[in-house]
């Protein structure tokens, strides 16, 4: 996966109560690194989930994900965490993610996230609606 086949990454730089006693990143917070920068891939498109959710009474649910390791993540680097939707389903959205050094154009980490629309009364998944695919279209050509 190559920095360029993001347009949104969210900084981070790596904190002491993130790594393990290798002085590695520990492996959960790759998925907490990946969560905020879904968020705020969210919000540089303008989408309020959470207040849309409490609207609608349908959000997202975490029904996948995969974290794959290349090279360590260290304490005190300054990370780039790029995010994307690589697919859109009928009930679902497939992020790709990926974690670059400061500017760096390799992935050291890269991951998947699939998130299914779901019904919060009844806990089934429903349609993705227009409005969401198409704002999320608007910055991912290859969906549109």
């Amino acid at each position: 996966m190559s920095r360029e086949q993001f347009w949104f990454f969210h900084p981070f730089r790596v904190r002491y109560s993130e790594i393990d006693g290798q002085g590695v990143v520990f492996n959960a917070h790759y998925l907490t690194y990946f969560d905020t920068a879904i968020t705020e891939y969210f919000r540089a498109l303008g989408y309020d989930q959470y207040a849309d959710a409490k609207k609608t009474g349908v959000d997202f649910h975490v029904v996948k994900s995969l974290i794959e390791y290349k090279a360590p993540v260290l304490f005190d680097q300054e990370i780039d965490t790029g995010a994307r939707v690589a697919r859109i389903g009928n009930t679902s959205l497939v992020f790709e993610l990926a974690i670059f050094l400061k500017g760096g154009a390799d992935a050291l980490v890269t991951g998947e996230i699939v998130w299914v629309y779901t019904d919060q009364q009844s806990h089934r998944p429903v349609a993705i609606s227009k409005p969401i695919r198409d704002l999320i279209a608007t910055r991912e050509r290859h969906l549109a």
